[in-house]
């Protein structure tokens, strides 16, 4: 998958993140509905904070998020927009939400992701002395 690096007159980036989070009690509440209208919610913060919806896939009970951010963009600030703006929405507007007592756990997943595996990034850093000397 190749992707696209953000450019601006100071930097160029590529910043990744794969979030997961849940339901509180892992509910499966995102169904029907629910899920169209959290799809919605999430497309519409990130095109505002123009981030990148890579990948999306939200299941009953959990959310995969693949997203692409400036590199000042933190993954908690990703998270707490998402999970603020979706939680107020879906309760107001689907009354039996209210029922939990928040929509979403505290807690979530994230790893970092990007063209190259660490690996090769490892690799590169440990030759660059080699490069040097020569």
């Amino acid at each position: 998958m190749t992707q696209q690096y953000r450019r601006n007159s100071h930097t160029v980036s590529l910043v990744n993140y794969h979030l997961v989070w849940i339901p509180k009690r892992r509910k499966k509440v995102l169904v029907g509905d629910v899920e169209k209208r959290l799809r919605q919610i999430i497309w519409e913060v990130c095109q505002e904070k123009d981030w990148i919806v890579i990948a999306l896939e939200i299941m009953s009970d959990h959310v995969h998020l693949l997203v692409n951010v400036p590199p000042n963009v933190a993954a908690h600030e990703v998270i707490k927009a998402i999970k603020g703006r979706s939680s107020r929405y879906l309760r107001q507007e689907f009354p039996h939400l209210l029922k939990l007592p928040s929509l979403w756990t505290h807690s979530y997943f994230v790893s970092t992701t990007g063209n190259v595996s660490s690996e090769t990034i490892r690799k590169y850093i440990e030759e660059q002395r080699h490069h040097d000397t020569t």
